[in-house]
């Protein structure tokens, strides 16, 4: 039998953004380009290695706080993008 990789969407603050609670978005088919990442009131450094591991699965993350991040979602949905965005609230 296959493993099935835990899902953590539970993300409270910045703080919780990792490898394993981003394993949704490398599961969603068709795979997305890039992932837009809100973290709140202001934007906030993700650790480089869940970056690089993100990029090693093909997935460009762009980190802003949430309010850009929704304007950068809209916009590349626009542009017919394949996108996805975690976002955590202001």
């Amino acid at each position: 039998p296959r493993s099935t990789p835990a899902v953590s969407p539970q993300v409270g603050s910045h703080r919780d953004i990792s490898h394993e609670s981003l394993s949704l978005f490398r599961l969603l088919e068709p795979q997305i380009e890039i992932l837009v990442l809100g973290t709140g009131d202001r934007v906030e450094r993700l650790h480089p290695a869940t970056l690089k591991q993100m990029r090693e699965c093909g997935i460009a993350v762009e980190v802003q706080d949430t309010a850009n991040a929704c304007a950068t979602f809209n916009f590349l949905m626009n542009e017919r993008r394949i996108v996805a965005a975690g976002l955590i609230p202001p």
